[in-house]
């Protein structure tokens, strides 16, 4: 579920949002209604996972977060204990909050920390500031065993001992989940803006390098799993929604600019508030659908699992797609397994640790162009 809102724009964000709260309660009671327009689209499978993004789930009231719990369970199947995330600022986890949250069908934050340095949250426009971050750390894990906590690398001007020093802040607090990314210069950003005046530096792309692998190697010792390109988690603590994308299963997404996909189907909603709301109300889905080819199916494979543990399968390419791809798919790895980039362990192509930052590249020399 896409939550369309925040209280201030994020200079590197490129996501749909809205910092004016005032169709909130319109947009709750849209919401609801997708769910209950959509409820056939996954074909009766039971609900495993539900996740609250945006935007800032967090704003929503626990009462708002359990109507449209409520009105999942109400359209569909959901299994026994379902994986149900929220996304939350630090701002917003106040001691009554996270309180508020324990007692709901929450069960489990991933909290968007992104630095523990004053400098590096107001380079980014983060809402918050260190000294939350901390403190609302200290309370969920009090309240919550499933916590993960986004961090960023790559930002201008933050050193690789401060990395280090954000990397031991959040592992000091026994999270057993971390996501990070690299901070990424998205068109018509901000940070895009400030960049190209000279206001902020630009992002190093080997710098950044540098922090992914300091941050593989530090996760690695504290005996994290680095199972998806930006997620590393305990056992038994993998994001079950964020490996549900990677291994190909369907997901409906609900909201507006929300994605879906179905197996051989892509979706999303309008990406606008307002018309999303004036479409619902007239019980119309405001959304744009395509059809995957062969190829395109092929290519969404390997994109998603060279970015995971689980790597490509060379005998699903040829089972599910044919000789023909099983057979580029080895010709162009050849030249990425010399240059020590990738590696075939029992069938199975995977990144090795050299390759895993470069591996949304490697997958892209990979896609196949010219097959229908």
């Amino acid at each position: 579920m896409h939550i369309p809102f925040c209280k201030q724009a994020c200079y590197y964000c490129d996501f749909h949002f809205s910092t004016s709260l005032k169709k909130k309660e319109e947009l709750i009671v849209c919401l609801i209604k997708e769910i209950e327009i959509r409820k056939e689209e996954l074909n009766q499978s039971k609900i495993e996972t539900i996740y609250f993004g945006g935007g800032t789930p967090s704003l929503l009231s626990t009462k708002e977060i359990e109507k449209l719990v409520n009105a999942v369970y109400q359209n569909h199947t959901v299994v026994e204990h379902p994986e149900i995330t929220l996304e939350a600022n630090p701002d917003d986890l106040s001691e009554e909050k996270i309180i508020e949250l324990s007692k709901s069908p929450i069960n489990r934050l991933s909290i968007g920390v992104q630095s523990f340095f004053e400098h590096d949250l107001k380079l980014m426009n983060r809402a918050h500031n260190a000294s939350e971050a901390k403190k609302c750390l200290t309370l969920a894990t009090q309240y919550f065993k499933n916590i993960s906590v986004d961090l960023i690398y790559g930002i201008p001007d933050c050193t690789n001992e401060q990395w280090m020093t954000n990397i031991a802040t959040a592992l000091s607090f026994g999270i057993p989940h971390i996501s990070s990314y690299a901070l990424t210069v998205e068109p018509k950003t901000a940070l895009a803006n400030f960049i190209q005046k000279g206001i902020i530096k630009n992002v190093d792309d080997e710098k950044a390098q540098e922090q992914f692998h300091i941050l593989i190697d530090e996760l690695e010792k504290a005996n994290f799993v680095h199972y998806e390109t930006s997620n590393f988690g305990k056992e038994g603590f993998f994001s079950k929604n964020n490996s549900a994308y990677w291994l190909g299963k369907p997901y409906l997404g609900i909201g507006p600019s929300a994605h879906s996909f179905s197996g051989n189907q892509r979706s999303w909603n309008v990406r606008n508030n307002a018309k999303y709301i004036k479409a619902i109300q007239q019980n119309q889905l405001p959304i744009e659908r395509e059809t995957l080819s062969k190829t395109d199916r092929y290519n969404e494979y390997i994109m998603t699992g060279l970015r995971t543990i689980w790597g490509v399968s060379l005998e699903k390419i040829t089972t599910d797609f044919g000789t023909k791809y099983g057979e580029y798919l080895e010709n162009q790895s050849k030249k990425y397994i010399q240059e020590d980039l990738l590696y075939i362990d029992n069938q199975i192509l995977k990144t090795t640790k050299k390759g895993k930052f470069l591996s949304d590249g490697i997958a892209s020399d990979l896609f196949m162009l010219n097959l229908a």
